[in-house]
């Protein structure tokens, strides 16, 4: 017999007067205010009082483990999910990526890289002393790639919740989670296909830690997910833990003046069964249970939960009806709308409570409790709260003001010029309280007139503020002074008596004029074509988008045909005179090369630079008098090769 069937037997076996006594001392112990562990929720958009992990998975005799060391957040591992005016959906499972339960921030644990990847976030707390019915309730969200390994070969998101103080883990409270043998409902495949793996999701889900009787433990959270041990499909999980840290049932405590209650037990159990006092009368099967009217106030009922198989342990929980509800609206604190940016108004929602806010223009949901305000301009809402019976109507107030900064940036001048032209550029913005103006994202010292003359190249923009409090980013301008390049003269080239020829300019500017256009097919070309059979010299023009001027000299010899000239002698005596045998090329625009053998056959020197040639030296030692055979070869300006050879006389 299980220890949760064994108190529901107990109950049965009490008398009244001890039954009421019971109950009386379940519901003081958990009405008491139960503050949660300061940012357990993230609800600060941060990881503070959290520790991150990072680390991998693997298969070892059958078993999954997860191997992780501590860690600062790592993008994209562990990710602050922060809600906005308009809901962001998982792009494979299609639900929101930030908690549904009002939250304003919830994480992201993991990605979709596969890699056997894994990561972790832990939460140390210690319940207080004497606080013996505890319960939290985290929400989770999970996406899994997985072409149906073993189980332990599967990706996942594990919870283990540690008793630290006695170093034992809560057995009840602590699973895997995984897309296939997990037994859990809910699980769908995703209609993205990125493989052969089908994805799986599972939309967000709440599920609640009993933590009754470790009054004054240290409790650690630790959850983490993993990829599958084959390195070659991802699994990720969003999370997001409760702002409310109550045993209490929903609804338990009403409104004097509700007609109806709604009472509802703890989120994520597979059965629940409702009965009266004592526990003669089955009252309901559902998780919530519904009473109207409301039954006298005083009245006690009883909830067994069972779990899923493997994901927690039986139990009977019991609540006591009483009418001492009161509710106090909170429309939060006034706000300032900047240029149409929303605001969040309200505060976190409470369960069984139902929100209406008017006038509903510029909401984003009226009926939430925690809205984002745009409105058309100044606006007072007002927050309506009841119970979810009709009961403790509450009111409240928040002031959104809307505030207007002209965020254009005007040009006198030209954003594209050329320094020495007389040209020039200034950028201005609309009368402000206060501005300043920035350089590439740095702000420019001194620079917070209405006006700013731009002396260099580069991206500039202005931070503007009003008296009402609003801070804006200017509209962006980038601004591009160019220096002239200065011309240059290019190598001769050479060309055969009317053979074409591509000329090449160098690619700076936008347009290019060749002078004079004589023997060119296109002067306004980068690579025009010559055609003739006399020298040219050319001034080469090239004008930038911004009017910048570079004149560049090209040198056009004409020659009657490509040959590849050796001497067939040369005297290496150091006079100045014939001293190097060398090619001389006409009309060859590329030497592949020029070999120079000995009287053996030897080669004794090799060059592809026409510039180069043997001086009659072999490792410094001066040669005798000999018969050398030289060869050649090198591609000429009508792109065919030219091969030669030849014989040539070393003189002493």
């Amino acid at each position: 017999m299980n220890n949760s069937r064994l108190s529901f037997r107990l109950k049965r076996l009490l008398s009244p007067r001890d039954v009421l006594l019971l109950y009386t001392f379940i519901y003081f112990s958990s009405s008491h205010a139960q503050v949660c562990p300061p940012n357990i929720d993230f609800e600060t958009g941060t990881f503070a009082g959290w520790q991150c992990y990072i680390g991998s998975t693997a298969e070892a005799n059958g078993q999954n483990i997860i191997s992780l060391f501590e860690s600062l957040p790592v993008e994209g591992r562990h990710t602050m999910i922060t809600a906005g005016p308009t809901v962001v959906t998982d792009g494979y499972g299609g639900f929101p990526v930030n908690c549904p339960n009002g939250s304003g921030h919830s994480i992201r644990l993991g990605n979709d890289e596969p890699g056997t990847q894994a990561e972790g976030v832990s939460y140390e707390f210690t319940i207080p002393a004497g606080q013996n019915v505890y319960t939290l309730i985290y929400h989770y969200a999970v996406v899994f790639e997985d072409p149906a390994h073993e189980e332990y070969q599967q990706p996942r998101m594990q919870i283990e919740i540690t008793n630290v103080t006695d170093n034992t883990i809560i057995d009840c409270s602590s699973f895997s989670f995984i897309p296939n043998g997990s037994g859990l409902p809910g699980f769908f495949q995703s209609p993205v296909q990125i493989s052969n793996a089908p994805i799986w999701c599972k939309d967000w889900t709440a599920v609640s830690i009993n933590l009754n009787g470790h009054a004054g433990k240290t409790i650690r959270l630790f959850f983490k997910t993993a990829d599958c041990t084959f390195r070659r499909h991802f699994g990720y999980a969003y999370i997001d833990v409760n702002s409310e840290c109550s045993g209490e049932f929903v609804g338990a405590s009403y409104c004097p003046d509700d007609t109806a209650i709604h009472v509802t037990a703890p989120y994520g159990y597979q059965s629940y069964t409702w009965f009266n006092s004592n526990f003669t009368q089955v009252l309901g099967h559902q998780q919530t249970i519904n009473f109207s009217p409301p039954p006298a106030s005083g009245t006690t009922i009883a909830v067994e939960l069972i779990p899923y198989n493997g994901y927690g342990c039986p139990d009977t929980l019991s609540a006591l009806l009483i009418d001492t509800l009161t509710i106090r609206a909170n429309a939060g604190a006034d706000g300032l709308s900047c240029n149409d940016r929303p605001v969040q108004i309200g505060a976190n929602p409470k369960p069984g409570y139902v929100y209406s806010w008017l006038p509903t223009a510029g909401l984003s949901n009226p009926s939430a409790a925690n809205p984002f305000a745009n409105p058309a301009g100044t606006t007072t809402y007002t927050l309506t709260v009841r119970n979810s019976g009709g009961g403790c109507l509450s009111t409240d107030e928040v002031l959104v003001r809307k505030s207007l900064l002209d965020t254009v940036v005007s040009v006198a001048g030209k954003l594209a010029f050329c320094e020495g032209n007389n040209d020039s550029c200034v950028l201005g913005v609309t009368a402000a309280v206060s501005i300043q103006w920035y350089k590439d994202n740095v702000m420019i010292p001194g620079a917070t007139q209405r006006t700013y003359r731009v002396s260099s190249s580069g991206t500039y923009h202005a931070l503007l503020g009003n008296s009402d409090g609003c801070s804006e980013l200017s509209a962006s301008r980038t601004v591009v002074i160019e220096v002239p390049a200065p011309g240059i003269v290019y190598p001769l080239q050479f060309a055969v008596t009317n053979t074409p020829v591509q000329l090449q300019a160098r690619n700076i500017g936008s347009s290019v004029l060749w002078s004079p256009a004589s023997q060119l097919n296109n002067p306004g070309s980068y690579t025009p074509l010559f055609t003739g059979d006399a020298d040219q010299n050319y001034t080469i023009t090239l004008t930038t988008a911004s009017g910048c001027i570079t004149r560049d000299q090209q040198t056009v010899k004409v020659i009657p045909f490509i040959e590849i000239f050796v001497p067939t002698g040369f005297t290496p005596n150091r006079d100045g005179l014939n001293d190097v045998l060398r090619a001389t090329l006409s009309g060859i625009k590329e030497l592949r090369y020029f070999k120079i053998f000995n009287r053996w056959g030897q080669l004794i020197f090799e060059t592809t630079n026409a510039e180069e040639g043997w001086d009659g030296t072999i490792k410094g030692q001066q040669q005798a008098s000999q018969v050398l055979v030289w060869m050649a070869e090198g591609i000429g300006i009508d792109n065919k090769v030219y091969r030669r050879k030849g014989t040539s006389t070393l003189i002493r």
